[in-house]
């Protein structure tokens, strides 16, 4: 049995890359917090967002497009380096105690778009570091301001944009990062302002205003359920606060884009948007199955005036190929831990024809201090391949979303033997097998695990091969995981071995 890779063609018509290598260029990559699928172009016709539609009518619209890691800070740098958090140095979340920080030596996009005179801004949840790798000359984040202000009041977004531009000077290109904390949970913050801050700023009693926020409501029967969430009464209430609070989003992201067109860089600007992981709901954040790492993501050429559509696979590690490329900087050659560093992911402008043997990567180590589960993974346009290294610890779970509704509820559910209405146990949920391997193509929900069954055992083979390969060329250290030890010092420094532990693995 071989490894069937459809062919898909994507094509940039009018709109080439080459058109604009002598124009004046700027970029503005919008990022949602912990945001899914809930628009009518990704075909949720409840949820209510016509300026995410209204961007995708003149964008491309990735179908398959994912994250690197599904948790915050290692996506963040990930998708501002190119590189994947196991590489870049940030395992886990860059907060408070737990202080994850990537490497000193890392080059990442702020840092090289600075270096080439292109003045860099960021606007909202920060959440990587050290300072010295992330630098930007304007910088409105959770570092300088309350994160609910910077990240979620849309009005105080939209101000700050109008200070951005009306400090850049008009001749300079700019790279903005609007990093809205839309719509991340806070219940286990913020627990009055609801289980998704959809109540900050509604203008109730001792919420506060928002002036341009208009909130929209939504009645939990009303709610689309996706597939890897209980549909349950508890799950539907939880869905229907995300729903408002990514209406929020929605209409701060209108806003952002109207001051865009107010200082008239409309025709002069690549506009890129998409979320860091999965939503924070069972089976989503912080793991590698599709409901984890799948992600919207639109990008919108200046001057677009059409919206097309593309199945090809793209990843996060994407946006900073993609990004050099339009300013025309190409990446330095450095090494970082002894390896020269090489990108694996690429630039996705130009007249682009992919085909092929379609992959994409994923890492995971840490999301919180204490959630150690590490996990690879590799998607085909047909399989999908995860190998989780601490498999015979239980998967962890993260604070705010153990207190959330919908899986307190799960919780209960499960202890009082009730029915859960969800698509999986508790039991599987936290304990999997070291491998997991899905046919996609007869199994998209990822429930049934193919790694034992000898019909797909040259699959296998193949993938954790490409897998290897991938973790060789991005210098993992876990790549000797959990069955032996790398060695790459001494007389083992000009070839770096794994050496096993005889641990029954």
């Amino acid at each position: 049995m071989c490894i069937k890779f459809p062919q898909f063609v994507f094509y940039i018509f009018a709109f080439s890359f080459q058109s604009y290598v002598n124009a004046k260029k700027n970029v503005l990559l919008i990022v949602a917090d912990d945001g899914g699928f809930e628009s009518q172009v990704y075909g949720n016709p409840v949820c209510k967002t016509p300026n995410i539609d209204q961007l995708a009518s003149k964008s491309t619209i990735f179908k398959n497009a994912f994250t690197s890691v599904s948790s915050c800070s290692p996506s963040r740098s990930s998708f501002l380096t190119g590189l994947p958090q196991h590489q870049n140095g940030m395992y886990g979340l860059h907060q408070d105690i737990h202080h994850f920080n990537s490497f000193d030596q890392v080059k990442s996009l702020p840092n090289l778009l600075r270096q080439n005179k292109i003045y860099t801004g960021i606007i909202g949840k920060k959440h990587v570091g050290p300072e010295n790798v992330y630098p930007f000359n304007f910088a409105y984040t959770e570092e300088t301001d309350s994160i609910n202000q910077v990240g979620r009041n849309i009005t105080k977004i939209k101000e700050l944009v109008n200070k951005f531009f009306s400090t850049l000077n008009n001749s300079q290109p700019f790279f903005l990062y609007v990093a809205f904390h839309d719509p991340h949970r806070c219940g286990h913050t913020n627990p009055e302002y609801g289980e998704f801050c959809e109540k900050f700023g509604n203008g109730e009693e001792g919420m506060g205003v928002i002036p341009d926020w208009k909130p929209e409501h939504y009645k939990p029967e009303d709610v689309i359920v996706p597939y890897f969430i209980p549909d349950t009464p508890a799950a539907r209430r939880d869905i229907a606060a995300q729903y408002t609070t990514l209406s929020r989003l929605d209409q701060g992201i209108g806003l952002i884009l109207k001051e865009l067109n107010k200082f008239n860089h409309e025709n002069d600007t690549l506009v890129l948007y998409t979320s860091d992981n999965g939503i924070p709901f069972p089976n989503g954040r912080t793991n590698l199955y599709d409901s984890g790492i799948a992600e919207p993501f639109l990008m919108h050429l200046p001057q677009q005036t059409y919206s097309q559509v593309s199945e090809t696979m793209v990843s996060l590690l994407d946006i900073v190929p993609t990004i050099l490329e339009w300013f025309n900087i190409e990446y330095p050659d450095f090494k970082l831990n002894g390896m020269a560093v090489k990108l694996t992911g690429k630039s996705l402008l130009q007249f682009v024809s992919i085909k092929g043997n379609e992959v994409v990567f994923a890492s995971h180590n840490l999301h919180e201090i204490t959630m150690y589960y590490p996990i690879r993974a590799i998607r085909t346009n047909n399989y999908k391949l995860i190998h989780n290294l601490n498999f015979k610890m239980p998967f962890p779970i993260d604070q705010d979303f153990f207190i959330s509704p919908t899986f307190q509820d799960l919780l209960n559910r499960t202890v009082e033997k009730r029915e859960t209405h969800w698509y999986k146990n508790l039991s599987d949920y936290y304990y999997r097998s070291e491998w997991e391997l899905f046919d996609l193509s007869q199994d998209p929900y990822e429930l049934h695990n193919v790694a034992t069954n000898s019909s797909y055992s040259s699959i296998l083979v193949i993938l954790q091969n490409m897998l290897m390969e991938w973790q060789i060329k991005t210098n993992d250290p876990w790549i000797c995981s959990p069955s032996g030890v790398l060695e790459n010092k001494g007389k083992f420094k000009e070839k770096p071995t794994c050496l096993p532990l005889f641990n029954g693995i």
